[in-house]
């Protein structure tokens, strides 16, 4: 499963470039206004934390297809590696097409049905974002709906890639693994919950009392093993 972060925040991004595997940041018009500078800025700060070797996405917001392919290349002039995301809508769509034959790599977003999302595919996505914690907030099964798409992807032999998004808690995460979902971006606040057990913390708690309880006896043992972390 590809492992992505959702924030424009330049401190939770390099936090979680320096401890986790991370493979790229999304972000979204909303993600980008949080932050209270100029967008140009905060993708270029985005990319000098990630490096070249992850990927970066930024959303379109124009209301008709050339709009947006012209948003595209303004974004792309940014950075020219940048993933495009474009919304699911029938402009949308049309913009992927005009996208995709320029080759430029494209996230289709605001998914909620897994018709949307055959149609971005068709269209030349590369990504799909479904909203899993959106679905379930009316009523809805987040999950289900991203396999049922993945599924879909895998029927028609197509090369999109379900990107699950919109998390609330990490057994939606968990679920989407499950499922065999390929990638999921997740907000900073989630990913950090990938990791916490209150077990862990208490058995790594243990190892360092009976360590320090055993240096005390064995004293010659702890100097060697300062000897070989110093070398």
């Amino acid at each position: 499963m590809i492992l992505m972060l959702d924030t424009a925040n330049i401190a939770a991004i390099q936090k979680a470039v320096d401890l986790y595997p991370l493979e790229g940041v999304t972000t979204n018009p909303s993600i980008i206004a949080k932050e209270n500078r100029p967008m140009k800025e905060i993708l270029l700060d985005i990319r000098e934390v990630i490096g070249k070797e992850r990927m970066l996405h930024a959303q379109v917001m124009g209301k008709d297809a050339e709009t947006m392919l012209k948003e595209a290349h303004a974004l792309r002039a940014i950075d020219p590696d940048i993933i495009i995301k474009v919304p699911v809508t029938p402009q949308g769509i049309k913009a992927m097409k005009l996208i995709h034959a320029e080759g430029i790599r494209i996230t289709a977003t605001a998914i909620l049905t897994p018709q949307q999302a055959l149609m971005a595919a068709k269209a030349g996505a590369e990504f799909l974002a479904p909203y899993v914690n959106r679905l379930d907030n009316i009523c809805g099964d987040g999950v289900a709906v991203a396999a049922e798409m993945a599924q879909i992807i895998e029927n028609y032999n197509l090369s999109a890639k379900v990107l699950g998004a919109s998390f609330k808690n990490v057994q939606q995460v968990h679920q989407l693994a499950l499922a065999g979902i390929q990638s999921v971006t997740i907000a900073p606040e989630v990913f950090d919950l990938l990791l916490v057990h209150p077990l862990t913390d208490s058995g790594v708690a243990g190892f360092v009392v009976d360590w320090e309880a055993f240096t005390v006896k064995e004293p010659m043992f702890w100097m060697y093993c300062k000897q070989l972390i110093r070398q």
